[in-house]
């Protein structure tokens, strides 16, 4: 028994000293603890400090220890980092190149970076993800590398996006990419594969033109969860022409909803025995799953759509029945999770990238142009605050006790009352 409790006391210690470990928070659904956030911050209020980051990267800041790790890359693509910030001074404690390319694929966007999958960290190690340009695993103490990979082959095409999540004893990598794609879960400590899965969808875009005839409509960018359904661990992930159910441990498919989208880039979300998804940018659709079923069970466990004002981009957001989704047109919508229906739309402005998260009561949206909107919810639309920064967010926000991080375009922000 005594060693029981030791285990489990080891346990609660080694989170404790997490505050953010990975692009949505330590639920992975953007929820943040109870810490006494501000509400209120501009360039000359409640800024603890600033500090330019160099190159250019989206990927979410993660937290542990008193250290704040991002990853980083060159404009054109060639040389990918890891970069660490001291998270009391904001001083920048390593600035380390992992990967080399000497022939990246052009983006052909201003969406994405090469360096936007988040890392993902615990204490003693943080997990960097570049997609197929390479994976690595760090010593957070003292940054040497303990393994690398870069022979995980996709062609991205519009560059990587899907953050790597871990499980257990596993780093699970998505890459869906115009030619190949595949989920791929290495043993976190060595690095080696343990097993790989092929999507299943049904290609059927031989005649739905230009972009399709390049790969376009097999792409995806999303990041899956795990999500404990009927006493055993799924991955719920959401690729093109489908969103699919695994089994976390194995790979083994349990179950598939099929569709007609495609560069799906929403995280899922998962409540109370339902699963949320997001299908892609073209149709757009907000769709409930019921994840207890086996095989293709798109017209049996799919109780409900929703086609209007939705996210394409940014993460929906659960709160107390409620689904908050900011579309990229600038409006944010209110919508009942039990049937789809839209309780209330607003236009705030602005377009979103990042995805928005909940705390002390508050939930806080931040658009590409470095406005966030702080709003209350429930049945109505309240905006509490709104403020400003000097360059626009395409990171999703971190939370580190009482402290904002927020990544700019340009620069980490430590805002604090």
């Amino acid at each position: 028994m005594r060693l029981v409790c030791l285990l489990l006391l080891a346990c609660i210690t080694a989170r404790a000293n997490v505050d953010w470990p990975e692009m949505r928070g330590p639920t992975q659904n953007g929820h943040a603890p109870n810490t006494g956030l501000p509400i209120h911050w501009s360039e000359k209020e409640n800024i603890k400090w600033k500090t330019e980051i160099p190159l250019r990267g989206w990927s979410t800041p993660v937290i542990a220890d008193g250290q704040i790790w991002m990853t980083t890359a060159d404009p054109a693509g060639h040389n990918f980092f890891v970069i660490c910030v001291d998270a009391g001074s904001g001083k920048i404690t390593v600035n380390k190149q992992l990967f080399h390319c000497d022939n990246p694929e052009i983006l052909g966007n201003d969406v994405n970076s090469y360096a936007t999958p988040s890392p993902v960290i615990e204490v003693g190690r943080v997990y960097v993800n570049f997609g197929s340009y390479g994976t690595a695993c760090l010593d957070t103490k003292t940054s040497d590398v303990i393994w690398k990979r870069d022979d995980l082959p996709c062609r991205h095409f519009r560059g990587p996006s899907s953050s790597p999540v871990l499980f257990g004893d596993l780093l699970i990598v998505t890459l869906d990419g115009v030619d190949l794609q595949y989920l791929v879960a290495l043993n976190k400590k060595t690095g080696k594969t343990v097993w790989k899965t092929g999507r299943s969808a049904v290609w059927n875009d031989a005649d739905e033109g230009p972009l399709a005839k390049i790969g376009d409509h097999r792409k995806a960018h999303s990041t899956p969860i795990i999500a404990m359904v009927g006493g055993h661990a799924q991955l719920l992930s959401s690729g093109a022409k489908a969103a699919y159910g695994y089994d976390a441990k194995t790979g083994r498919e349990l179950w598939k909803v099929t569709h007609l989208d495609y560069s799906s880039a929403p995280r899922p979300i998962f409540h109370n025995g339902l699963a949320y998804f997001v299908s892609g940018t073209a149709k757009t659709d907000l769709f409930a799953v019921k994840p207890d079923g086996h095989g293709d069970v798109t017209q049996t466990h799919v109780p409900w759509h929703l086609r209007t004002h939705v996210g394409k981009f940014s993460s929906p957001i659960f709160v107390d029945g409620l689904i908050y989704t900011a579309a990229g047109e600038s409006f944010v919508s209110c919508v009942d999770a039990a049937n789809g229906n839209v309780v209330w739309t607003e236009r705030l402005g602005g377009t979103y990238e990042g995805s928005p998260i909940y705390a002390d009561g508050h939930l806080y949206f931040f658009d590409q142009e470095g406005t966030a909107s702080v709003l209350k919810p429930g049945r109505t639309c309240t905006v509490l605050a709104t403020n400003k920064l000097d360059s626009g967010l395409m990171a999703s926000p971190a939370v580190s006790g009482r402290a904002l991080i927020i990544r700019t375009k340009t620069h980490l922000y430590r805002i604090e009352k």
